[in-house]
C-alpha cells in the first residue's frame, strides 16, 4: 500500500483569520514519489516581488521560509527531488503550485479544464511558475464514479489507486484527490473549502472570503454541499482533509524540521 507523510509547504497570514498552512501530501511507493500539490517554491522564496508580485503577496499573507518548501521537507525526510517522478495538482493557484519549477523532471497531472484555465491568462495564475515549462499530463471527464462523484485516474503506476475527484468552483477546473488506503481513502479535497468548519457550518465568516475568490461560486457551494454528503453518508470510509486549515495538519509538520 501507498505511504502518505503529511508535510506543511507554505504558510499564509490573512487579516483577521487563522494562520493557514499549505498541507501538501507525499506519496511514498515502490515505484517512487509523488507529491499532491506543491506548495510555495525555492524560486518564490528567492524572489518574492519578482516573481508573484506586492499586491499577491499582500492579499494573501504570503509567508517566505526556505524550510516551508516541498523540496527541503522530501530532503529532510531522506529523499531527494529526483526521487519526485509525479505531481497531481488539486488546481494551479501561485500557493499550490510554487514548487513545481524545483521538480523538473516530475509529470505533473491535472484536469484537463484546470490546465486550459491556466495557461489561459487568467488574473489568478502566475505564469512565471509555469515558465520551467512543465511536463503536463491532463485528464478528460470520464463515467467513472466514486460515491456518486465522477473519478478520473492518475496514471502512476502506484500500490494505491489515485484519482482525480472533480470538485468545481473556486477555479474551473479544481479537482480533489483520492488515495486508497486499504479498505478506506483519503481525500484531499484542497481548497474545496478553506476551513473544515464550513462543512458543519453554512455560515461560518471564511464564506465570504471563499465566495469573494470563487470563479464561480454557485458550483463551489454545490461541491461544498456534496463534501457534507461525503461525511455524513461515507464518513466511515473516507478522511477529509483540505489544503489550509491548519488544525487538520498534525502538529509535528509546522516549523523547520
Amino acid at each position: 500500500m501507498t505511504s502518505i507523510h503529511h508535510i506543511n509547504c507554505g504558510t499564509l497570514l490573512v487579516p483577521n483569520f487563522p494562520t493557514v498552512v499549505c498541507h501538501c501530501l507525499l506519496l511514498e511507493d515502490e515505484a517512487g514519489l509523488a507529491l499532491i500539490d506543491s506548495g510555495i517554491g525555492l524560486l518564490d522564496v528567492q524572489d518574492p516581488v519578482g516573481r508573484l508580485g506586492q499586491q499577491l503577496i499582500d492579499m494573501a499573507g504570503f509567508q517566505f521560509n526556505e524550510f516551508d518548501t516541498a523540496v527541503r521537507r522530501i530532503e529532510n525526510l531522506g529523499f531527494s527531488a529526483d526521487d519526485v517522478r509525479h505531481i497531481v495538482m488539486t488546481h494551479c493557484d501561485p500557493d499550490h503550485a510554487g514548487g513545481l519549477a524545483d521538480f523538473p523532471n516530475a509529470q505533473i497531472h491535472v484536469a484537463r479544464e484546470e490546465l486550459s484555465h491556466a495557461l489561459s491568462g487568467h488574473w489568478r495564475y502566475i505564469p512565471r511558475q509555469f515558465q520551467h515549462n512543465p511536463r503536463w499530463q491532463t485528464y478528460e471527464p470520464v463515467q467513472r464514479r466514486w460515491f456518486g462523484l465522477e473519478a478520473r485516474p492518475v496514471s502512476l503506476g502506484f500500490s494505491s489507486e489515485v484519482l482525480l475527484i472533480p470538485l468545481f468552483g473556486h477555479t474551473l477546473g479544481h479537482c480533489g484527490v483520492a488515495v486508497q488506503q486499504g479498505d478506506g481513502w483519503l481525500l484531499h479535497v484542497g481548497d474545496a473549502y478553506y476551513l473544515r468548519a464550513e462543512l458543519t457550518d453554512e455560515n461560518h465568516p471564511v464564506s465570504a472570503l471563499a465566495a469573494q475568490r470563487a470563479d464561480n461560486d454557485q458550483c463551489r457551494r454545490s461541491t461544498l454541499n456534496e463534501l457534507r454528503r461525503l461525511m455524513s453518508d461515507h464518513g466511515d470510509e473516507i478522511q477529509m482533509i483540505g489544503y489550509h486549515d491548519i488544525n487538520e495538519l498534525p502538529e509535528f509538520c509546522l516549523g523547520p524540521s
